[in-house]
């Protein structure tokens, strides 16, 4: 036991652990209690635990979530881009938007946060996940993973994010719905350096035709230097027109319906 609570020990104190990833590493429900009790783990939500008390941040959440617990989750969309330095087209963050094949646990809508957790199933837009950063899990016998990175407060791991060329798109899967054409508009606007390159590799990945048809739209209005690198005739953009915007004016380059003002010149 004694071995047992040194080994604990050498998790971060910012890290958190569910009951399964504990008991992957030898420490029972028992053992677990007993921990409680002592005072050497503090249980934050149902069957989640970390070695502090101190308050937890959604940074903390999702790096435990990706890199220790093993969920394929990445931090995606508006959040990715807020992350990257996208925020003062964006507003205050209240979501942080979460892509993968599966739903993450249910405690995360337990912890005392003030953002909320928003799960999108990636494979709605991409037929893969484009990454394996962490590769497999850690052997039984260690308890840190090998991603981590040294800084000045020692042991740190790196979120996931959707590169912005991904989150792009990602956002403009929210269109209309849940986001604003006009925020989505002044974001684009900034979006100076995306790489052609991978914005023509997840064009012809993506399985959304409102997606790709409203990327070019965008696109047509600001005429960054990349636009000039694609063709949308090179990507299925469908056939037929897509009403998104009720009593919006249709753009005929790309047969979706938009804001009228959104037709103007930039």
């Amino acid at each position: 036991m004694e071995q047992k609570l040194k080994r604990l020990q050498r998790l971060p104190e910012h890290v958190l652990v569910d009951a399964a990833w504990l008991e992957r590493h030898g420490y029972s429900s028992s053992l677990r209690s007993q921990y409680v009790k002592s005072g050497w783990l503090t249980q934050v939500a149902p069957r989640v635990y970390r070695r502090v008390q101190e308050p937890v941040s959604w940074q903390q959440v999702v790096m435990s979530l990706q890199s220790f617990m093993g969920y394929p989750l990445t931090v995606g969309g508006r959040t990715a881009l807020e992350e990257q330095g996208f925020s003062h087209y964006l507003g205050e963050r209240q979501e942080v938007h979460l892509y993968g094949p599966a739903k993450p646990p249910g405690w995360l809508a337990k912890l005392r946060l003030d953002v909320q957790f928003l799960w999108h199933n990636s494979a709605r837009l991409f037929p893969d996940e484009p990454r394996d950063p962490f590769g497999p899990p850690p052997p039984s016998d260690d308890i840190l993973p090998g991603n981590f990175m040294v800084g000045p407060q020692g042991l740190t791991w790196p979120l996931c994010l959707s590169s912005p060329e991904r989150g792009f798109l990602e956002l403009l899967d929210e269109l209309p719905d849940h986001e604003s054409f006009h925020q989505v508009d002044m974001l684009a606007e900034g979006l100076v350096n995306l790489s052609p390159a991978r914005l023509t590799l997840l064009l012809h990945q993506c399985r959304s035709v409102k997606v790709k048809r409203l990327f070019f739209f965008f696109a047509d209005r600001h005429r960054h230097a990349w636009r000039n690198r694609l063709d949308p005739a090179e990507f299925d953009l469908g056939a037929g027109k897509r009403a998104l915007v009720p009593g919006g004016r249709l753009s005929p380059d790309y047969n979706i319906t938009v804001p009228e003002d959104m037709l103007a010149p930039v």
